[in-house]
């Protein structure tokens, strides 16, 4: 018994999205790709344990963890030597005027410098979260996706074989009225043609079967697919929820979060531009020799920049475009997601419409039609032409029940990224 789409992605859902906001495990090996019947789950949590962007993605945040790390960090002491009073002329000659001064200093960062510097790369490695996020999702779609065209893939092949036996069946039928000399010799060779057609057909469908299961094993970094077949009913069909429900879900995904991460971004830019106004305060204190009369004095310093001409106002200018220009984009993007959604959501309604229609009605009104016509055809009541025109009535209309049922999967797969979860909770 098939193991249905809508389950599995319930299933995956339940199983993969608190996945999505933990760190993906870097592994020096590439992980073992799954292998006999593959369900949807299991090629998601492949593909999350192994996703070569997703391995490589990883890295970004290490780096990010460091500038954290970094940017906690006081600033290094200096130590300096200056030597005074020599190779001149005079009393100034040689070294015998030399004076040496031994200077170690340190900067003390005043207005909350080193805070601010934290709060930038925090702020920036939360950024760097977010988008981790955002990659996943796109993974899981992007598994959706393949599977599905898998799934499809393996609807077609089967439609290839249906296709093969009726064209054999039709062969056979024909051949035995032109023995029986009740039908031209013209008629059986149409039908043998039929059948080398259907065989290229079949053929092309096990080439497309095979380049969607490399494309699915790619999502997990696998160099060829090791599955024999994906599971999945490509005609269990999602409860579609409301509109608004689903509109609502949209400021809480990451692609929304996102914007809000920018903004506290930028406002902490901002924070520390207004720190590094504020000049901060060059302690030192040394050793002097003095080579002329060998003595040795202690000197001090502290120096203190003033902040005439540059007190960081164009980055503080920048930070506050900054700020607004993310509730803009952020503004921008709902508006766009809202339309996106509402568009796919109606094509989503007339899919299910159309597999309803096709599988239904249509499929059986020309199924019916065909077993009229072939029977009438044995008997000399129609013409091999009648007869090939029903077969292909009946083909067209299951492979359009497959592009419909497609269609609805591809749909809902593109609303759940955008909702960054799933549609329904259980199969109907």
């Amino acid at each position: 018994m098939p193991f249905p789409l809508l389950r599995a992605r319930a299933r995956c859902a339940r199983l993969v999205m608190p996945l999505l906001f933990i760190p993906v495990a870097v592994h020096a090996q590439p992980l073992e790709s799954p292998a006999g019947e593959l369900t949807l789950a299991g090629a998601i949590a492949a593909a999350l344990a192994a996703n070569p962007d997703l391995r490589a993605g990883e890295f970004e945040l290490r780096a990010g963890a460091g500038r954290v790390e970094q940017a906690g960090l006081r600033p290094n002491p200096e130590l300096a030597l200056e030597a005074e009073n020599f190779a001149g002329t005079g009393d100034a000659a040689a070294t015998h005027a030399l004076e040496s001064t031994l200077i170690l200093s340190q900067v003390i960062e005043l207005g909350g410098k080193r805070e601010r510097r934290v709060q930038v790369a925090s702020a920036g490695y939360e950024t760097l979260t977010v988008e981790r996020q955002i990659r996943q999702l796109d993974v899981l779609a992007e598994v959706m996706r393949r599977y599905m065209d898998v799934v499809v893939a393996q609807e077609r092949l089967s439609l290839g074989h249906t296709s093969l036996d009726l064209a054999n069946d039709t062969l056979s039928i024909v051949a035995r009225r032109v023995k029986a000399a009740r039908a031209p010799r013209a008629e059986q060779s149409r039908a043998t043609i039929a059948r080398a057609r259907t065989r290229l057909d079949l053929g092309r469908a096990q080439q497309t079967l095979e380049a969607a299961r490399w494309q699915l094993a790619a999502t997990w970094g696998g160099e060829e697919p090791r599955f024999t077949r994906a599971v999945g009913d490509l005609y269990a069909l999602a409860a579609v929820q409301e509109f608004d429900t689903l509109a609502a879900r949209l400021e809480s995904t990451p692609d929304f979060l996102r914007y809000a991460a920018d903004r506290r971004l930028h406002e902490a830019e901002l924070a520390l531009a207004r720190a590094r106004a504020r000049p901060s305060l060059k302690l030192s204190a040394g050793l002097r020799r003095l080579n002329e009369s060998h003595d040795t004095a202690l000197v001090a310093g502290v120096s203190l920049p003033i902040p005439l001409f540059d007190r960081r106002q164009g980055r503080r200018t920048e930070s506050r475009a900054r700020i607004a220009q993310s509730e803009a984009e952020r503004a921008a993007a709902l508006v766009r997601a809202r339309a996106t959604v509402f568009a796919l959501h109606g094509e989503l309604g007339v899919a299910r419409v159309e597999v309803g229609v096709l599988r239904g009605e249509v499929i059986r009104q020309a199924e019916g039609a065909l077993d009229q016509v072939r029977s009438g055809f044995e008997r000399g009541r129609f013409s091999y032409l009648e007869l090939a025109a029903a077969q292909q009535d009946v083909l067209d209309a299951l492979h359009a029940a497959i592009d419909a049922a497609a269609a609805f999967h591809r749909l809902h797969t593109e609303i759940e990224r955008l909702t960054g979860e799933p549609l329904a909770a259980a199969a109907p």
